[in-house]
């Protein structure tokens, strides 16, 4: 008997990273003897602290290789719990028993959406957003609800834009400040409408605060500031972003001790733990606060250089619509007028500028909004600036043509 692979319906919908898929891209040219500017990935160039590494070499010296708690070592839970609770009142009960740590923060998502939606359950995304969020709310057979907001407002949505979204099988809302694509990052007037909105509807509300920490205007407000109530609220945080430890892979949330239960159990059958060392070397992370402040605000500077030296790039093309970015490190550009009538503007245009540019970015259809694309800036100035001006010379290269193919058509 011969047998064929057919997809279970658990993945009936997925689909491959779109920002992996370009990264893997850009790799394979690179392979080839390409010259590639890479501003596809949202990764931290800097190094991890090296106090950080040294607490974890230290830790597995020691003999942190074993087993760990499922849902993490004590000192790194009371750690993030102690982090947390300086968010202000709201928080001041945080304990170590409302913290589970994760395989970073997207299996921090996984598990909240996991055990709190199922089948017939809808929750609301502001779109664009992170790829992930759809796919993961669609592992757990609940339904993703895109939420577009304006362009007037930096394609932040609003309790209006919520409402009109939401139906009676609405069980639960997505929040990400800064946001992932865009940079945009929400006032705490924004984001407290949106929390109260979802209180008094009754929604639970995943709020993912990765990139709070990379904020040009001070930090981003938390959503544990603002909120009514710590009810409905999970908040998941991690090291990557901030602390430029992506490959370390430790993200956690902050929720009410039953879901905190419930999350727990589920890991247990899934992952079970974060590796040792890596957990204390967050400990590390998060205790040493003075060190950890110092390297933060210094990668922080640097990448606000390099926001503003790409954005003195695309002064020069005022016409080409961008979102400015208050966080995180991305620039987002709406390349739609270089491709009048194609309804995947981005990747039309994100495919040329990498085969024939070699700048690699990702094409908005990965967030839902096909007109944009993503250029992360999470990398060296003049790669920045190199990169930007790749993308404004085909943009008002291809915006020219296809005025004159207008013209000869008429």
């Amino acid at each position: 008997m011969s047998f064929r692979y057919s997809p279970s319906e658990n993945i009936a919908l997925l689909r491959e990273s779109a920002t992996i898929a370009v990264s893997q891209r850009a790799k394979a040219l690179k392979a080839e003897g390409r010259t590639i500017v890479d501003m596809g990935a949202g990764e931290p160039d800097f190094d991890t602290p090296l106090f950080i590494r040294e607490a974890a070499a230290k830790a597995m010296h020691a003999g942190a290789t074993r087993y760990t708690a499922t849902e993490g070592i004590l000192p790194l839970r009371e750690a993030v719990a102690a982090y947390t609770r300086s968010y202000g009142p709201l928080a001041a009960d945080v304990v170590a028993q409302d913290v589970v740590i994760s395989n970073g923060s997207k299996q921090s998502i996984f598990n909240a959406c996991f055990v709190l939606f199922g089948p017939g359950d809808e929750v609301l995304v502001p779109t664009p957003s992170w790829t992930s969020y759809y796919e993961i709310v669609q592992l757990a057979r609940a339904t993703p609800v895109e939420v577009y907001g304006s362009r007037e407002r930096d394609l932040k949505v609003t309790v209006e834009d919520c409402e009109r979204a939401a139906t009676p099988r609405t069980r639960g809302i997505m929040l990400n400040s800064p946001c992932n694509p865009t940079g945009a990052v929400y006032s705490p007037d924004e984001l407290r409408a949106l929390l109260e909105l979802a209180h008094r509807r009754g929604w639970w509300v995943l709020s993912d605060e990765i990139y709070r920490r990379i904020a040009y205007n001070g930090a981003a407000v938390s959503a544990l500031q603002v909120a009514p109530s710590r009810e409905n609220l999970i908040v998941i945080d991690g090291v990557a972003k901030a602390w430029a430890m992506t490959g370390w892979r430790v993200g956690w949330t902050v929720a009410p001790r039953e879901v905190t239960r419930a999350m727990t159990a589920f890991q247990s059958h899934a992952t079970f733990h974060t590796a040792a060392m890596a957990q204390h070397g967050a400990v590390a992370a998060l205790v040493n606060r003075d060190e950890a402040d110092r390297a933060i605000s210094e990668m922080v500077a640097q990448y606000r250089t390099r926001r503003d030296a790409g954005l003195a790039v695309f002064a020069t093309a005022p016409d080409l619509p961008i979102v400015r970015p208050d966080g995180a490190f991305y620039f987002y550009v709406d390349v739609s007028a270089a491709c009048p009538g194609d309804p995947d503007a981005g990747t039309t245009f994100a495919k040329r500028l990498l085969e024939e540019l070699g700048v690699a970015v990702v094409p908005g259809v990965a967030f839902k909004t096909p007109d944009w694309i993503r250029l992360s800036y999470a990398s060296p100035e003049a790669d920045v600036v190199e990169g930007v001006r790749q993308v404004v010379a085909l943009w008002s290269r291809m915006r020219a043509a296809s005025g004159s193919l207008a013209v000869a058509g008429g």
